[in-house]
């Protein structure tokens, strides 16, 4: 199934062209976890074309059991026209696309990588905030979860080191049109509130 989803590399240059919906916009999120976000984003928004994206296996399969039911037969269900996925480092499909070529950016509860030796491990970091920067268009949202609390104040701190989103405040309660996650869910009853940002592309 994953041949079948994959973004592939050489459509980069026109990722609308890929999807079989002809989008209007299209969609990146980064690390999709278990997928649910995901999927849920593809059936709520069928006009646009939404890549996410995954390395680690665990989350890829998750997302591909969900997608074809092990209902015990070999049946094939029609497969989303408006979901790719990318199975590598979005880094690097973000390097390829097109400037301005995104509405809209979900980066949803990402691996808080703690240590100080791991700070460059981060999607949050100057480099890949000048990657979106370049990727999403003016007036394009950028949207950010996290729950933990080094995560958050690092967040804050890039985000206030930087000028190409308008970034204000993160909300502390899920604002509405954003897919809930099990993680999240998971987060909230273990005591550590999420913080939301939703950022604007500025022109």
């Amino acid at each position: 199934m994953l041949p079948r989803l994959r973004f592939p590399e050489d459509a980069a240059t026109d990722p609308a062209s890929d999807f079989g919906n002809s989008p209007a916009e299209v969609w990146l999120e980064v690390g999709f976890g278990g997928g649910e976000h995901a999927r849920a984003l593809a059936v709520a928004n069928p006009g646009a074309g939404l890549i996410a994206c995954e390395v680690f296996e665990n989350g890829i399969c998750s997302m591909l059991s969900a997608l074809v039911p092990d209902d015990g037969t070999e049946a094939i269900p029609p497969l989303p026209a408006n979901l790719r996925l990318w199975p590598e480092d979005a880094r690097g499909l973000l390097a390829k696309l097109p400037p301005a070529s995104l509405s809209r950016l979900y980066l949803m509860f990402p691996d808080p990588w703690p240590k100080s030796r791991h700070v460059k491990r981060r999607f949050m970091h100057p480099e890949n905030i000048a990657l979106a920067a370049r990727a999403v268009r003016p007036g394009g949202i950028w949207r950010i979860a996290t729950d933990d609390p080094t995560y958050q104040a690092w967040t804050a701190e890039i985000l206030a080191r930087q000028e190409a989103f308008e970034a204000p405040p993160p909300a502390t309660e899920r604002p509405e049109g954003w897919p809930p996650t099990r993680y999240e869910a998971k987060a909230i009853k273990a005591g550590r509130p999420p913080m939301y940002w939703s950022l604007t592309r500025r022109a």
